[in-house]
């Protein structure tokens, strides 16, 4: 493994760092800490309790965000673009840092999903589930891997994941999220969601027979830092 990233100026890359039972506010302001050294830095976790994260320029005054707040669900802004998030007890989160100078960002990094995410991808079909990264659909505006942005991880015919990505002069940082669980009832009432595009449209690792283990974290850590780490 080499000791710089993109070139003699790059910053010095961080440790991967896999944690178990991090809440999503935390987590999200831990990326923040971690796109402003603007290093290579690769964070896993397993997230703890419920709560919805929004994309940087989503509005707080919409109509599925007063339903949140009804819920009793936290919510949480993050850097990265996109819309609304809900994030389950158990879900895999993973966050990526690369400098601007890295080879996998490039002109297209809006367009970087499959290259980026392509260690997800590799732990998906070692735990024994085929998976990619497609267009996100485009039928429900709030809730973010039904959105018209961005791509999602698709496995088996269904939206597993996706990410949000966030530009900065330094860096980019590329977030993700695998669901353990998915929750269509929430999902529909809360974000407009039709229930006939939950059912046909979503999945998760439990409903996929993936089962949960305490390594979890660290293999997928391992196969992201495979994807994007220098040689």
């Amino acid at each position: 493994m080499s000791g710089r990233a993109g070139g003699s100026d790059a910053p010095t890359p961080g440790p991967t760092v896999v944690l178990d039972g991090v809440e999503v506010g935390e987590e999200f302001r831990a990326d923040e800490r971690l796109v402003r050294t603007g290093a290579l830095a690769i964070r896993v976790v397993r997230l703890r309790g419920r709560a919805v994260s929004i994309g940087a320029g989503m509005r707080l005054d919409v109509p599925s965000l007063d339903r949140v707040r009804g819920a009793g669900l936290p919510i949480v802004r993050r850097s990265s673009g996109g819309t609304a998030v809900l994030h389950e007890d158990g879900d895999l989160a993973w966050s990526v840092v690369l400098p601007r100078a890295h080879p996998l960002v490039g002109r297209d990094f809006v367009r970087a999903y499959a290259r980026i995410g392509a260690g997800v991808v590799r732990w998906l079909a070692e735990s024994g589930v085929s998976a990619d990264w497609v267009p996100a659909p485009g039928v429900a505006r709030d809730f973010c891997v039904l959105s018209a942005r961005g791509e999602v991880l698709r496995a088996v015919g269904r939206i597993l994941g996706g990410a949000a990505q966030h530009l900065t002069a330094g860096a980019l940082l590329h977030q993700g999220m695998v669901a353990r669980t998915v929750d269509r009832e929430a999902i529909t009432a809360l974000f407009d969601v039709a229930r006939s595009d939950a059912d046909r449209r979503l999945t998760s690792l439990t409903e996929l027979g993936v089962p949960t283990t305490s390594g979890d974290a660290r293999r997928l850590a391992d196969a992201i830092e495979a994807a994007v780490r220098p040689a």
